[in-house]
C-alpha cells in the first residue's frame, strides 16, 4: 500500500502541479497589469494637472517642424519616421527567441524530484535540484530580467506544490 501511496503523489506533484503553476503565472500577469494601470492612471492625472504639458502640435493642420537638422545638446537625434538602425520600415520584424524553452519537462522532473526527496526524507537534494536548474538557467537569466522573474515565480509555485503533496501523503498515508 505505501508504494501506491508514493506514485499517487508522484503523479499528483509531478503532473497536476503544471495547471497550479499556470494559474500562479496568470495571478501573477494580472496583479502587474493592474499595478500597470494604476502606474498609467497616476501619470495621467499628474500631465493632466501639469500646466507644462499643455503643449500639442496638431498633425491635421500640416504643422510639422524641420527634423531634418534636429539637433539636442550637440548631438544629431533620428527622425522620428525612420528606424533607428536605418533599416527600411517595409523589412519584416526579425522573429524573437523564445525564452525558457523546455520550462514544462523541466518543471515536471523538478516537482517530482522535490516529492521524492522529501518522501524519502532527504530535503537536502531540494538544494541540489534548485542548484541544477539554477546553473542550466545562468546565461537566459543574466540577460533578461522577465525571463527572471518567471523562473523565479515558476520555481517557487512548483516547488511549493511538490512540497505540500509530498508532506501531506507523508503525515496522512506513510506514518
Amino acid at each position: 500500500m505505501t508504494a501506491f501511496w508514493i506514485a499517487a503523489a508522484l503523479l499528483l506533484a509531478g503532473f497536476a502541479g503544471w495547471p497550479v503553476t499556470a494559474l500562479v503565472f496568470k495571478l501573477a500577469r494580472t496583479i502587474d497589469d493592474k499595478a500597470d494601470a494604476a502606474k498609467a492612471a497616476e501619470q495621467a492625472r499628474r500631465t493632466a494637472e501639469d500646466p507644462a504639458a499643455d503643449v500639442t502640435v496638431d498633425p491635421a493642420a500640416g504643422h510639422r517642424p524641420d527634423t531634418a537638422h534636429q539637433n539636442v545638446d550637440g548631438e544629431l537625434t533620428a527622425d522620428p519616421g525612420r528606424p533607428a538602425s536605418g533599416a527600411s520600415p517595409a523589412e519584416p520584424a526579425v522573429p524573437s527567441q523564445r525564452i525558457l524553452r523546455g520550462g514544462a519537462i523541466i518543471g515536471i522532473l523538478e516537482r517530482l524530484g522535490v516529492c521524492l526527496a522529501i518522501l524519502t526524507g532527504q530535503p537536502v537534494a531540494i538544494a541540489y535540484i534548485v542548484a541544477i536548474k539554477g546553473l542550466g538557467r545562468f546565461a537566459e537569466l543574466k540577460e533578461t530580467p522577465v525571463a527572471a522573474e518567471r523562473f523565479i515565480i515558476g520555481t517557487l509555485a512548483s516547488m511549493l506544490w511538490a512540497a505540500g503533496i509530498a508532506a501531506v501523503t507523508k503525515v496522512l498515508f506513510l506514518t
